[in-house]
């Protein structure tokens, strides 16, 4: 019977810490690939605590990579676990790794944790991951400390929630895209990235090209009642004080200036769900 993740880490030979709510995530996105032929990532060795346990848990079958920037960790590699001494934050040590190796299915990013370290990672390791494969990020509550970071602007968190806005610019919709077709975003990656789930300080982004294609609406063959799209009714509640000018309002614009005051009053009242 295969153990649990949590009891493997517990009664490990070499010593490592994680954070507890760590190992249900850990199970709820590793488990599918257990006993499979994979190229699981894991940067940052520390101690090795964690290289045999993830062996143990994946299996025989799987390539256990560990990487880190200290030489010292090259100690730990032995059959079934191959190291890898390199900076993350290096785009050169990237291109020389995938060189290497080729592909991976899995990476698990608890390296080095500045911005700089976790967007590094993510930019030169998506195209890299496998159809069907996870980038897992953790530790990024340092977004949010000081030294970890650059300007806090640029912290992984938000540069995760641009990905957000990016995965959502593949709707088949004109406005989502420029004069040249082409996506709002000058750096996108949302050619690779399908899914993007937030825990507390992990963050999962999941890969499958083939799912990432600019979205559609499909129609079925069913009856058509008739039914009036009531989309934009409802709102005129918030307008109430500018309806009678409103009406007296006889030129063209007349619908532009409506959604304009409709948007305005809106925006306010959802600004505090925003600040």
């Amino acid at each position: 019977m295969n153990k649990k993740l949590k009891d493997l880490f517990l009664n490990s030979e070499n010593f490592s810490f994680k954070w507890e709510k760590y190992f249900d995530v850990y199970e709820e996105y590793f488990t599918k690939f257990r006993d499979k032929n994979i190229t699981f990532v894991e940067i940052g060795i520390y101690n090795g605590g964690s290289l045999k346990v993830w062996r143990d848990f994946f299996g025989p079958k799987s390539r256990i990579i560990g990487i880190d920037i200290n030489p010292d960790c090259k100690k730990f590699e032995e059959d079934g676990i191959e190291i890898y001494i390199g900076n993350q934050s290096d785009p050169i040590f990237w291109k020389n790794f995938f060189n290497k190796v080729g592909n991976v299915d899995v990476i698990l990013d608890d390296g080095g944790h500045t911005n700089l370290d976790q967007i590094t990672t993510t930019v030169q390791c998506v195209d890299k991951i496998n159809d069907g494969g996870i980038l897992m990020v953790e530790d990024t509550l340092t977004s949010y400390i000081n030294e970890y970071n650059s300007k806090k602007s640029f912290s992984f968190i938000n540069f995760a929630k641009k990905i957000i806005d990016d995965v959502n610019y593949t709707a088949g919709i004109p406005e989502f895209q420029n004069k040249n077709n082409n996506f709002f975003f000058k750096f996108s990656l949302n050619k690779y990235i399908y899914s993007t789930h937030f825990y507390e300080s992990i963050v999962v982004f999941n890969i499958d090209r083939k799912k990432t294609y600019i979205n559609k609406i499909i129609k079925n063959n069913g009856v058509d009642h008739g039914i009036k799209d009531l989309t934009w009714s409802g709102n005129e509640l918030n307008i109430k004080k500018f309806k009678k000018f409103v009406n007296y309002i006889k030129f063209l614009s007349l619908r532009k200036i409506t959604k304009i005051i409709k948007k305005t009053k809106n925006t306010k009242i959802l600004k505090e769900f925003f600040s």
